[in-house]
């Protein structure tokens, strides 16, 4: 079976077995062709919500899977690949919010939705890099402890000088690997071509950028600009998207080591191998936690409009 051939099969078996397929925009290019919606981990949550399916494939991370069953209880959520976790995710525990809070009593706790559901449990509220900004400045607290992504957070910070942030050490290890050196590289192999990076990279770097923003604000930025020449920032999976998207603008990596090695965990054969019955990994969590950490994601959905 070549890859074409897969992809048939899995169009014809998901809509067999009513299987809504989700693909994060940092997957491979043969499952996005597949998927049902493309975008955020954020955005495809609310795209489960509102189709009808009853069952759900999720290619992507754990993290995600997780809150597309906390928003539809009801709904059969598959994982693609067992394995495919997020290293930010596990950088702060449940635990750990509830000593940070009884050490900054008078601050309010807003975690990025890259956390585990048991960590949403115990937070202010949520928000995602594309959210980030407008969730934070119609906050009516001045003191926020943002975590757990301290690029992310001080990126937020510069954009909400009338807020007192404070963060913490951790970030996302794919981002992390981008250096200002890259940067002033691509500068001088590129010079006509714009420079756009995702906010969980480091300081010095999105500093340099012409544009800072989410996955899905990146590829929409490339998109509709004038501009011929792009350096992408973030995942490299998204240099090849938007070459396909795009095919008479030219991309290249800011980084070849920007890579999210549980994105790419994921294969066409795992979402096969899920749709055909041979391998499914159903999230199973308990009722009163999807309860507790939907009150914070619905608070995000509602101060986010």
């Amino acid at each position: 079976m070549n890859i074409k051939e897969m992809q048939e099969e899995i169009l014809r078996l998901k809509k067999e077995k009513d299987i809504l397929i989700l693909a994060h925009a940092y997957q491979s290019q043969d499952i996005l062709e597949i998927a049902d919606y493309t975008g955020d981990s954020f955005g495809l949550s609310l795209q489960a919500q509102k189709a009808p399916n009853k069952n759900v494939l999720m290619c992507g991370v754990r993290f995600m899977a997780d809150t597309v069953k906390v928003l539809s209880p009801e709904k059969h959520v598959y994982l693609a690949n067992r394995n495919a976790g997020c290293p930010m995710a596990q950088q702060m525990t449940k635990e750990d919010v509830q000593m940070l809070k009884e050490k900054y009593p008078e601050y309010a706790v807003v975690a990025y939705i890259n956390t585990t559901t048991e960590l949403k449990t115990v937070v202010d509220n949520i928000v995602t890099s594309s959210s980030a900004v407008h969730i934070l400045k119609n906050m009516p607290e001045k003191d926020i402890l943002f975590i757990p992504d301290p690029n992310l957070g001080s990126w937020v910070a510069k954009q909400c000088p009338e807020k007192n942030i404070k963060t913490f050490q951790g970030g996302c290890p794919s981002h992390l690997r981008i250096t200002k050196k890259d940067v002033e590289k691509a500068r001088a192999q590129h010079p006509e071509a714009e420079i756009l990076v995702h906010p969980e990279c480091r300081k010095e770097v999105t500093e340099l950028a012409d544009y800072a923003g989410s996955t899905t604000g990146i590829m929409k930025y490339a998109q509709e600009s004038s501009a011929k020449e792009f350096v992408i920032g973030t995942e490299n999976s998204i240099v090849q998207h938007l070459q396909f998207a795009c095919p008479d603008k030219k991309f290249y990596p800011l980084s070849i080591e920007c890579v999210c090695h549980n994105m790419k965990a994921t294969t066409l054969v795992d979402v096969y191998n899920m749709v055909s019955g041979k391998d499914q990994e159903e999230i199973i969590l308990d009722p009163a936690l999807m309860d507790s950490a939907r009150h914070a994601i619905e608070r995000m959905i509602e101060s986010g409009k």
